[in-house]
């Protein structure tokens, strides 16, 4: 990975892997939003990296769809590993994990093309099982729809 544009720190794989093994007993939605960082300064890879989150529970795990799209920047891009937990037409629980990937129309290029480059890093390093692509946040409000439709 240290020849890649992209990095993703031991710490960043090993919560993502917990979160990846316990989404399957998840109750409702749960999300964790991670970004690219762009200060360079010691590596000569962009790291993938969690974003702090101010209404995270203890656990740093978004809840509420609301508090997700609060956390969401209006104009910078955003991977959202989550997991919305529902019931099919025949009683089924599903938890389906997916890779939100938020692309704000608002957002410089450079930001959009340095985070499509990244995907499916993402997506592979998170063995999601469907990546849904978002650009507006009406879209995002009917979140559950597009979960189930994933």
């Amino acid at each position: 990975m240290s020849n890649s544009l992209y990095s993703i720190a031991t710490e960043t794989t090993t919560r993502l892997n917990k979160f990846r093994i316990s989404s399957g007993r998840a109750k409702g939605l749960e999300a964790l939003i991670y970004e690219i960082d762009t200060k360079k300064e010691t590596s000569s890879s962009y790291e993938i990296k969690l974003q702090e989150c101010d209404t995270a529970n203890d656990k740093g795990v978004i809840t509420d769809k609301d508090d997700l799209i609060e956390e969401l920047p209006d104009n910078s891009p955003r991977f959202v590993v989550l997991t919305y937990p529902f019931k099919t037409s025949d009683g089924l629980l599903k938890s389906p994990l997916v890779l939100i990937y938020w692309r704000p129309s608002t957002s410089s290029m450079e930001k959009r093309m340095l985070y499509a480059g990244a995907v499916e890093l993402m997506r592979d390093k998170a063995a999601v099982s469907k990546v849904i692509e978002i650009d507006d946040e009406e879209e995002l409000e009917e979140l559950e729809e597009l979960v189930k439709k994933a």
